[in-house]
């Protein structure tokens, strides 16, 4: 058992990534960072997701002050209904065809669940990492306005639609990558509650149904099946877990990941990706897995550049990074698996739970617990709609299958 970190130690990862290392990667991270506390894509344009991500680095790179500023442009720049635009992209970027990526909605005045609800990831990895209870209370409006966005998208059966137009209907379809990750966001959401004295039983009882749909009714979702993300993320999220986790990993794994080199992004090209490497890396840590986890997490170290940042993905085809940028959101998920892997703070148990107990032995100061809560996912009911709250429409039975 490692021991375990000092407040404000930088994680390392023996033998494969060092505290300096990972702190440099940090820096590169913080050189993205705009004046108004942003971190967005090298083009220039912000998600929260990723912005969120690139939070939670800084402060495991030491960077506080960077990552309250990221927090804070989450505070400032959120909408009355408790989400976040897309903002478009500030400079012109190279094509990178097939793979030029516009962002969705960027600019049109819709906004994405998902994105929303991680905040909640973000905010709870904080007040982990650095016990400041007046940084989590100023922060608990924030998180309690983007859980009920996404919440007002989830559908009787559980699964969350993956946006909210400009014009306030509802996205057609839900993405299994995003309500996996949603799943955790609600789990870290209802944590926070808790701790802060502000218990929320329709976000767990939301939590539990989202988590039976993810991992029971793949019908749910639209089919993005060609993307490793849609193969790890039930796993990532938390809803999948133990037996069944083993075999949906192993299921897919020689479609997605390549030998020596990493995970896909998509199955039909010759393209690996450290974000994508790292997350699956933090998956296999979450069902115990560390072997693998760790032998992939090398792996992504043929992606690091000079000034610590890293290459977004390596063309093997061509022997070519793909796309020719180094990408925040990269060099976030390689500091995360960094933390989860080396096991030894208050945050590497994250990823492990939706939730699996985290750190009950440590204190707020005022006495309030850290923990994740109940380590089981809560089965649906199959016969009505006690379980569901506000969240359930009146009359739904639920879908009455058994739980996996």
């Amino acid at each position: 058992m490692s021991e375990r970190l000092a407040a404000g130690q930088v994680p390392e990862v023996a033998g494969v990534l060092s505290a300096g290392q990972v702190r440099a990667t940090g820096l590169s991270i913080a050189t993205a960072q705009q004046p108004s506390g942003a971190i967005g894509w090298p083009d220039g344009h912000v998600d929260t997701w990723n912005h969120v991500e690139c939070a939670m680095a800084l402060s495991l790179a030491g960077l506080r002050d960077q990552a309250r500023r990221a927090y804070d442009w989450l505070a400032t720049e959120q909408r009355p209904d408790g989400s976040w635009l897309v903002t478009p992209p500030t400079k012109a970027s190279e094509p990178a065809a097939p793979f030029a990526f516009v962002p969705p909605g960027a600019g049109d005045g819709s906004s994405e669940a998902n994105h929303a609800a991680y905040v909640a990831v973000g905010v709870w990895h904080e007040l982990l990492h650095t016990r400041d209870d007046a940084f989590a209370d100023r922060m608990w409006p924030v998180v309690r306005a983007a859980i009920e966005f996404a919440l007002g998208l989830q559908t009787p059966r559980g699964e969350i639609i993956w946006r909210r137009n400009a014009d306030g209907t509802p996205g057609s379809y839900a993405l299994l990558t995003g309500s996996s990750s949603m799943h955790q966001s609600l789990r870290c959401a209802a944590a926070l509650a808790e701790y802060l004295g502000k218990p929320q039983p329709d976000w767990e009882l939301a939590a539990d149904r989202l988590g039976h749909v993810v991992a029971c009714h793949g019908e749910a979702f639209a089919d993005k099946s060609w993307f490793s993300m849609d193969w790890y993320y039930p796993v990532l999220g938390g809803a999948v877990r133990g037996a069944a986790a083993t075999r949906l990993l192993a299921a897919e794994w020689d479609t997605f990941v390549v030998p020596g080199l990493g995970v896909r992004c998509v199955s039909d090209q010759p393209w690996v990706t450290g974000a994508e490497t790292c997350e699956l890396a933090i998956a296999l840590d979450a069902i115990a897995d560390s072997a693998a986890a760790l032998e992939l997490f090398a792996q992504v170290q043929r992606l690091r550049a000079a000034d610590g940042g890293y290459w977004t993905g390596w063309q093997y085809a061509n022997g070519t990074h793909f796309p020719n940028e180094q990408s925040s959101w990269t060099a976030a998920a390689v500091v995360l698996a960094a933390d989860v892997l080396a096991g030894a703070s208050d945050t590497s148990g994250i990823f492990r739970a939706a939730g699996r107990p985290g750190h009950a032995d440590h204190n707020g100061h005022d006495g309030r617990a850290l923990h994740f809560g109940n380590d089981e996912l809560s089965p649906l009911p199959a016969n009505g709609n006690s379980a569901a709250g506000r969240y359930l429409l009146p009359g739904d039975a639920g879908c009455g299958c058994e739980p996996a």
